[in-house]
């Protein structure tokens, strides 16, 4: 991948991490309501870049002068006890999708992992999102959980 630099977020870049945040709507059911979906992505990567530090990360993607992605990370107890390292949000800019960014970001999220000591990486994507879970698939992730939803 030599199309972006990975580094750690700054407050600087903010306003370009949330203006990429509504991608994380893509492949979301489709009975769920579109304002209150993005209203909620945008309040995840808000929480994820006001938390920042101590057993979280957070990374961009810089390219051309720009931010085109970002990734958060955290140490979470799952419920079998163990603690894992688990990606809140990964987004790359639609424009710059199959370049090696949004493998980049996740092989630096394991590296941390790893030397963390942590043993997994865990992340949830949207069910209807097959370009994401293939990507997942593709970088050794298998699929764990499944939520299931009844519309009333």
């Amino acid at each position: 991948m030599d199309t972006a630099r990975i580094r750690p977020y700054t407050p600087a870049d903010r306003d370009a991490v949330l203006a990429l945040a509504p991608r994380l709507a893509e492949g979301v059911a489709p009975w769920r309501d579109p304002a209150g979906v993005r209203a909620a992505v945008v309040g995840w990567v808000r929480d994820s870049l006001n938390s920042t530090g101590g057993s979280r990360l957070a990374l961009v993607a810089e390219a051309d002068g720009g931010i085109v992605g970002f990734v958060t990370a955290l140490e979470r107890r799952r419920w079998s006890g163990v603690t894992d390292a688990c990606v809140g949000e990964l987004v790359v800019e639609a424009a710059m999708e199959g370049r090696g960014i949004g493998r980049a970001l996740i092989e630096v999220v394991r590296d941390w992992a790893r030397r963390r000591g942590l043993g997994a990486i865990t992340l949830e994507t949207g069910a209807a999102n097959a370009r994401a879970r293939a990507f997942y698939a593709a970088l050794g992730f298998e699929e764990e959980d499944v939520r299931l939803t009844q519309v009333l």
